[in-house]
């Protein structure tokens, strides 16, 4: 079979959840947005839930909706961008909370759904979403009033523990919300392991539960097999791929294996990137194509009928290196044509 086999470890997504609950103070979410980081949330949030997160993030509220119906009734799912035009019917339908960002969603919010639970995302200096200090210092009072679920600020740069920004925003978002009867949250990943400081009353853990970083500690969810198809012996002076970007310099077996860019595997990492055949580590050779990419297996006695691109011996953040980014859009980006499987349930 000419198709690659992604593997994801629902027994690992369980153990990092309740690791990094372990670490944190209060309540730990979970955030499964994007289709549980493209690990497929028809599988990934019923674990989530029976290991005991009680609260779920997702970007959108069309996400929220298919969440719900994954979920049933009962657990409470926040919607980042908050209540946005055309969503009332969905955040009323699905019984979502919109993150409220600011003055005008509050006030479509209000008018359009009178009594619906909501919360509110402040802006603590990363200047993405949520409301800014002066614009919540004018709505604090009658937002407060209306008991917000959750007010929550999100760091810019906790992958990064010794960064001054770190130690700014907290400053902010207690400037902003000491004092307030409102749970309160801060932390994803990577500010559950700054500390207990940047707990408050909820974390959201988010990458660091499909085994990226900055949680090193992470059990790995993913592997990835790609078949070989055909082998072939190149010689001396022969080039290999598109552009004839590889040059053999001595007698050299490739492997042609059936993975590409249209598989999430990113085209950037092929100059740097390599496969495992067993415990021996060969060459990606070339350019990676959109289906086919070449592997020098010269030193391999027999050549197998798969290599390996992610799963014990290196992780998507080792990839993530190799293509200059990181390991969430190694996740996001495994397309559709992967053979999936679920062990661990």
């Amino acid at each position: 079979m000419a198709m690659a086999k992604l593997t994801i470890d629902l027994g690992a997504l369980r153990a990092n959840w309740t690791a990094l609950a372990a670490l944190s103070e209060g309540e730990t979410g979970a955030v499964v947005k994007a289709d549980a980081y493209g690990l497929g949330a028809e599988k990934c949030v019923p674990v989530l839930a029976a290991a005991g997160a009680r609260t779920f993030f997702v970007a959108v509220a069309e996400e929220g909706a298919r969440l719900r119906r994954i979920l049933g009734p009962g657990p409470e799912i926040c919607v980042f961008s908050g209540h946005m035009p055309g969503d009332r019917d969905m955040i009323r339908d699905a019984d979502l909370v919109p993150m409220i960002n600011s003055i005008d969603q509050m006030l479509m919010h209000v008018e359009g759904l009178p009594a619906h639970p909501f919360g509110i995302q402040l802006d603590s200096g990363m200047n993405r979403l949520g409301m800014e200090p002066a614009e919540w210092s004018a709505l604090r009072d009658i937002a407060l009033a209306q008991h917000p679920r959750l007010v929550m600020s999100h760091l810019a740069c906790a992958d990064e523990p010794d960064h001054p920004m770190n130690a700014r925003q907290l400053a902010a978002f207690r400037e902003m919300t000491d004092g307030i009867d409102a749970p309160r949250s801060f932390a994803a990943t990577g500010g559950i392991l700054l500390g207990p400081d940047y707990h408050f009353d909820m974390t959201r853990p988010g990458v660091g539960l499909y085994g990226g970083l900055p949680f090193v500690d992470a059990q790995p969810v993913v592997s990835l097999e790609i078949p070989v198809i055909q082998t072939r012996d190149v010689l001396p002076g022969e080039t290999v791929g598109y552009g004839n970007s590889w040059t053999a310099a001595a007698p050299t077996r490739v492997a042609t294996i059936a993975g590409g860019y249209a598989d999430g595997i990113h085209r950037a990492m092929g100059p740097a990137a390599h496969v495992w055949a067993g415990e021996t580590r060969c060459k990606i050779l070339g350019r990676i194509s959109m289906d086919l990419i070449a592997v020098d297996v010269t030193g391999l006695g027999e050549v197998p009928d798969h290599v390996e691109l992610i799963g014990l011996h290196q992780g998507i953040d080792t990839l993530a290196d190799w293509a200059g980014t990181i390991g969430y859009e190694v996740l996001t980006s495994f397309g559709a044509r992967y053979d999936r499987s679920y062990t661990g349930a």
